[in-house]
């Protein structure tokens, strides 16, 4: 038998009409950003991971404990990218009903969100998704272009221990700002502010429900109304007749509680489950009071559901298959925490891949896991999820010298401090505690995977000058003359492109690349995996060859040398 992980709660059991007059208890648990995380296995190693298996556990646990009919299970976006499982049965097998929509519905869920790496997988993939999974696809602000009606189901409503429960779901309205255009043909994806308001107020309007949930694959953001991807605070500070707002995206695990509203953001990658707790007084009939509350739940890995686990063991043994297959070698280790230092074998591939795509000049690209490795020796596929966790596309776009060199000063002061005296910090880290643990660790303050450095031209980095004046780029790869007033074609990621982390707009001026885009070209990972079969290894030599890629580095030697060093022993003790 499971071991209940919450005290026996009674309760009356549901009936066909209103509940009697009497105390109820309704239970919400919430996921968002399990990240293809269906699997507690690495594949490559006996390691587990938090996963599917694990909310399965709990959410039986609490059922088993509180009465099936009283638990509401739901996953606010993000299920569909970011590791080797999905990937496989997004675009290995496109045939088999998709492993999720499989999941989904044996876990239980009683609706799910479309995030927006749910949306990046592209029509063929979502849209068979909605056909095969019997749980509510939900995201009520994507909305048809041509009728303005939801391109998916908008909201649901669930009976749960003889109430009526409304699931509104929204995904996050910043997606074209993201996503190349053939992904989301078809739709446009509103503001949650005023939208969600509208919604909510139609549905009371409709359907009378005793509770409303909202579930929005945003961030959690800071309730200023001014970021368009994090509206999860404004959400819980201005919407009226609802009970809980479970919000996404940017992986930081949240409550925040009045008692009239809750939010609750999990986090990511089924590391903590969202609880949500509503008690309900019932007097003649109707609902007469209402008491919320909601925490965080820490998932324990070795709590596996081993029937989920057998159930889909077939489709493991698929995964782990493809997963470790060979692909090619590495001649030489790659390590992503060198990217932080100068010129680096990992960033000499990402930016060697973006230069072989006509009819790129320059290349833009940052570091996409804070501290990973992929050692020498032969390659499977699995490593190339290491090198490249994302499935974002390569597009090349058209810009000045002068955006070029605004770009860059704006992405090194995301980095590096101006170093003034010789104990400053060249880095801009922090020693702060982790939100997940409460230990003081040393860490970046903004996030790497936004520190873009470039390829294909030459240029310093002066660590002593403010921002501004820090970059000066002296030519092309080729020794041509570097021009501030010329175009140049510049390759970067689809995220980049669409304005992902800012620095197109706030750093290089440029707020729409849409008449810019010059070129775009299949998803970065599989480029890579292109360049394995053509070339069967990935040699340092060429890839860091400086008349193709070109040199960049942190100057003056005598400050950066000894700063770098005494920094990156903090970050990486």
């Amino acid at each position: 038998m499971k071991k209940y992980f919450l005290p026996l709660i009674v309760v009356l059991a549901a009936s066909c009409c209103r509940p009697k007059d009497g105390e109820y208890v309704l239970h919400l648990l919430t996921t968002n950003d399990v990240h293809g995380r269906y699997f507690d296995s690495t594949y490559v190693s006996d390691k587990t991971l938090p996963s599917l298996q694990n909310v399965v556990w709990y959410a039986d646990s609490l059922r088993s404990a509180a009465g099936k009919e009283n638990v509401i299970l739901i996953d606010a976006g993000d299920f569909l990218q970011g590791d080797n499982a999905a990937y496989y049965y997004n675009f290995v097998d496109p045939v088999s009903e998709h492993i999720f929509s499989r999941m989904a519905e044996y876990i239980g869920y009683d609706a799910v969100v479309a995030g927006n790496h749910d949306i990046e997988t592209g029509h063929p993939v979502y849209d068979r998704l909605t056909a095969s999974m019997d749980v509510p696809l939900l995201a009520a602000n994507a909305v048809r272009t041509d009728s303005r009606r939801p391109y998916f189901q908008n909201y649901v409503c669930l009976k749960k221990g003889g109430f009526k429960i409304a699931v509104i779901g929204f995904t996050n309205p910043n997606i074209k700002g993201w996503l190349s255009p053939e992904l989301w043909e078809g739709m446009d994806f509103l503001s949650l502010i005023p939208f969600a308001q509208e919604q909510v107020d139609m549905v009371r309007r409709k359907e009378n429900p005793d509770v409303v949930i909202v579930a929005a694959h945003a961030g959690t953001g800071n309730g200023d109304g001014s970021q368009l991807e994090n509206q999860g605070m404004d959400l819980f500070r201005s919407l009226r007749g609802v009970d809980f707002v479970v919000c996404a995206h940017d992986h930081r695990p949240v409550v925040h509680k009045t008692d009239s509203i809750c939010l609750i953001n999990s986090g990511s990658h089924c590391a903590n489950l969202g609880h949500g707790i509503v008690s309900l007084t019932v007097r003649d009939g109707k609902v007469t009071a209402r008491k919320l509350d909601a925490s965080l739940l820490p998932v324990n890995k070795d709590n596996v559901d081993r029937r989920m686990q057998a159930h889909f063991h077939d489709d493991y043994l698929s995964v782990k298959k493809f997963t470790l297959k060979e692909v090619g070698s590495l001649d030489v280790d790659l390590d992503t925490k060198d990217a932080y230092a100068g010129m680096s074998h990992y960033l000499n591939l990402l930016h060697t891949l973006s230069l072989s795509c006509s009819p790129a000049q320059i290349s833009f690209a940052a570091p996409l896991k804070f501290n990973a490795s992929v050692q020498k020796g032969t390659l499977v596929y699995n490593d190339l999820f290491t090198i490249y966790p994302y499935e974002n596309q390569l597009f090349v776009i058209s810009m000045t010298g002068k955006e070029i060199k605004d770009y860059l000063e704006y992405s090194y002061d995301l980095w590096i401090n101006t170093v003034s005296r010789p104990g400053d910090h060249v880095l801009k880290i922090v020693n702060a505690p982790d939100p997940r643990t409460g230990q003081k660790n040393w860490s970046f303050v903004n996030r790497p995977y936004n520190f873009d450095s470039a390829a294909g031209v030459n240029y310093t980095v002066d660590v002593t000058k403010p921002f501004g004046s820090r970059i000066s780029i002296e030519s092309l790869a080729d020794g041509t003359l570097f021009d501030m007033s010329a175009s140049y074609n510049v390759a970067m990621t689809s995220y980049r492109a669409n304005g992902g982390g800012g620095i197109m707009n706030k750093g290089a001026g440029v707020a729409d690349t849409g008449n810019r885009v010059v070129a775009y070209h299949k998803e970065i990972r599989s480029i890579l995996y292109d360049y394995l079969l053509t070339h069967g290894t990935i040699d340092p030599a060429a890839i860091g060859d400086p008349e193709k890629i070109g040199q960049w580095k942190f100057i003056p030697e005598s400050v950066v040398s000894p700063a770098m060093e005494r920094d990156m022993s903090l970050l990486f003790p």
